[in-house]
This record gives C-alpha cells, structure tokens and sequence, in this order.
C-alpha cells in the first residue's frame, strides 16, 4: 500500500511493451462499483473474494503487468497463484515515505481513511509485519529504495525470465 505498484508498473509494462491491469480496476469495473463501495457493501471479506476472483481470472492471461493492492497476497493462495503464473515483485520502500504518500491518498482507502499520522503509521507497522510473510515469497525483492523507476526494475526481471 503506497509504495508506487500502479505507476512503475505503467511504467514497466510501457517500457516491456506489455499491456498493464491495475487489479482494483480491473476489480471496479468487473463489478461496476469502486472499491470502497464494495468495502461498505460487503466488508473487507466480500472484497477479497472478488479480488481472488479477479487474480484467477486474469492469471490466465499473458503478456501483462498487474498492480494488486497491498493485501491481494495475503488472501486465499494468492501469492502462490501469482508466483505459478509470473514474476512477482515486491517493492518496499522506507516506512516514512509510506506514509507521506498515503497522507495524500487516505480518504480514498477505505483501510486508512480518517487515521492520523501516529496511527497510519502503527497501521503500516502492523500490516508490515502481518504482511511479510507473503511479500516475502516474492521472485524479486527491491528494498529501501526512493524514486524507483521502470529501468531500476528491468535487470532484477532478467534473472525471471
């Protein structure tokens, strides 16, 4: 969650000539309604059924970069799914620019909304730490890292291919 998977994989997938799915669109407009539409209609769980839908769905397709939310895998066998079927990256940036980009975008996050900056940040913590485990079996891992573009990626996927 904000650590840049929507624009470095516009990003790379323009610069790999590669068609890019953002999955919570993908997620919206399979379901025509947004993301936190769905958080308040069905709960987080109704979500990340539809999540896991999606994945399976588009796990099908090739010649793709997908951006999933930060949650997609932990749920359901999701990162077994995405490691059978690509390349996965985890990007993780500096706890502290976590959180000055998601300041930016909380009242569109239905997991963040109205936090302040102290709980934001033991939010991030905490979904780090509960996280790892699945973000850890990534193929490549880029860590600490401000700025990362598209060209900083392409040698790690090289060693994926």
């Amino acid at each position: 969650m904000g650590c840049g998977k929507s624009t470095l994989g516009r990003k790379l997938a323009r610069r790999l000539n590669l068609c890019f799915i953002d999955l919570d669109k993908y997620i919206e407009e399979r379901n025509f309604r947004t993301i936190p539409a769905i958080f308040s209609e069905e709960g987080e769980e109704g979500f990340r059924e539809r999540e896991k839908k999606a994945l399976e769905e588009i796990a099908d397709f090739e010649n793709l970069v997908v951006a999933t939310g930060g949650g997609a895998p932990c749920f359901f066998g999701n990162m077994d799914l995405m490691n059978r079927t690509g390349v996965t990256l985890y990007i993780a940036p500096p706890v502290e620019i976590l959180v000055e980009r998601l300041l930016k975008s909380k009242n569109e996050r239905p997991l963040i909304k109205g936090k302040s900056r102290e709980e934001l940040i033991c939010f991030i913590d905490e979904n780090l730490q509960k996280r790892a485990p699945f973000y850890e079996k990534a193929s490549v891992i880029i860590r600490d890292k401000h700025n990362l573009e598209a060209d900083d990626i392409l040698p790690h996927l090289g060693k994926h291919e």
